[in-house]
């Protein structure tokens, strides 16, 4: 199956003092406001760097229920987040952080599992740099 999904960004000004906006063919972001404090400071709006979390975690999550899912087993929850983390402007390290309750599987199918999915995930495909996993059971 191939698809494709577009999201867009517009920026005016400076890349300090400067302000865009994220939007996303669904529309669920739309002119969502970023700018230089929502991403290098504290300042209100989103950035490219949490968005991409989101976007690892949705798909991480998406990609273990499949795993599990062919390993016999079906998930009652799964809980990621993805920190992603940026130093002298270059992505260095994305950690998923998973908790999940998954009825009758042990631990090391989890593990398993969780591993298969960290690393066959698409999103997980497109970052070059070390995906770091914490998977809880329970």
């Amino acid at each position: 199956m191939k698809f494709s999904r577009k999201g867009s960004a517009n920026w005016k000004g400076s890349g300090k003092e400067g302000k865009g906006t994220v939007s996303t063919e669904t529309t669920v972001l739309d002119n969502t406001p970023y700018s230089f404090k929502s991403r290098f400071e504290e300042g209100k709006g989103t950035n490219p760097e949490e968005l991409l979390g989101a976007a690892h975690a949705g798909c991480f999550s998406m990609k273990l229920s499949f795993v599990l899912n062919e390993m016999g087993f079906t998930a009652d929850n799964i809980d990621t987040t993805a920190k992603v983390t940026m130093q002298d402007g270059k992505i260095t390290n994305v950690h998923l952080d998973l908790s999940a309750k998954v009825p009758d599987i042990s631990d090391d199918d989890f593990q398993k599992a969780a591993k298969d999915a960290k690393e066959n995930c698409p999103v997980s495909a497109l970052f070059s740099t070390e995906i770091t996993m914490d998977a809880k059971l329970g």
